[in-house]
């Protein structure tokens, strides 16, 4: 089996009323308890990297982690690139053999969006591609990524329409009151605005920022037209606060091989409560 990209696994997702979890991994140890966790629940998987992530762990040492895990378990598995933004860093992943990306353009006017969106479209679906891209801009902070809440706005459907047909993507961000990082309240979803976004665009839908949302929420999501959910802010604090216990009850401790344990123990918990949230266990 090799990697896959989106198309076949949203478009399931989406026949059967469930969502595909994207989980963004970081290095070895985030990307083998996302995989061992999906495959012990037979759930298909995105694995996720920022720029960030990529700049970090370099794109050719994750290519070449991701393509061990699919021979390793039998789910399909995508590596996809979550909130790219340029060209340049795209391409080089998809020359590596990258069979999902997302191309964030939104902080551009929509004309400039479509212009950017299209470039990648182009050389993506050359090389048997799927992407993602946003419109409307979604508020807090994923690593670098900072969007005040000022600066943020809904998807407005007739331009999700207008979008969607002038840039032949595979799959759409919608913004409808999700944020990155973790919500200071419950956050307040304009579901009425995702169910007009859904009659309007065929394509499958993607809610980011859904580290911290309740479950039902997403289950409402799900319900109407969402079958990707980004997970990311939810997934570093338990490994984090893991290690970071671990070190204070080991305060010699100098062996990777045993602190990281204790931060994959935690994230794994984390993993399967959200792939059971997207109802993905048990489609493969």
């Amino acid at each position: 089996m090799m990697l896959v990209n989106t198309s076949e696994m949203l478009k399931k997702a989406q026949k059967e009323g469930y969502a595909v979890p994207a989980f963004n991994i970081h290095n070895l140890e985030t990307l083998q308890v996302v995989v061992e966790t999906s495959a012990e629940l037979s759930s298909p998987v995105i694995l996720a990297g920022t720029p960030g992530t990529f700049s970090y762990a370099g794109r050719d040492y994750l290519q070449a982690l991701s393509e061990v895990a699919i021979k390793k378990y039998n789910i399909p598995i995508a590596l996809h690139l979550d909130h790219h933004e340029t060209f340049e860093d795209i391409k080089q992943s998809i020359d590596l053999g990258t069979k999902s990306v997302m191309i964030d353009a939104s902080h551009h006017p929509l004309e400039k969006n479509i212009e950017i969106v299209k470039e990648v479209v182009k050389y993506a679906h050359e090389k048997n591609v799927t992407v993602e891209a946003e419109l409307g801009r979604l508020g807090g902070q994923e690593e670098d990524l900072i969007v005040d809440e000022a600066e943020s706005f809904y998807t407005d459907p007739r331009s999700a329409q207008e979008y969607v047909e002038k840039t032949n993507i595979d799959s759409l961000a919608v913004a409808i009151g999700t944020a990155h990082g973790l919500y200071q309240s419950t956050p307040v979803l304009d579901i009425e605005r995702l169910k007009e976004i859904r009659e309007l665009v065929s394509i499958p839908l993607v809610l980011h920022g859904a580290s911290g949302v309740p479950e039902d929420m997403v289950r409402k999501c799900i319900e109407n037209g969402i079958c990707k959910v980004n997970i990311a802010t939810e997934l570093k604090i338990p490994f984090s606060s893991a290690l970071r216990h671990y070190f204070l009850e080991n305060p010699q401790a100098n062996d990777p091989r045993k602190y990281m344990e204790p931060g994959k123990q935690a994230m794994k918990k984390v993993i399967e409560a959200k792939i059971k949230m997207c109802m993905s266990e048990n489609r493969y």
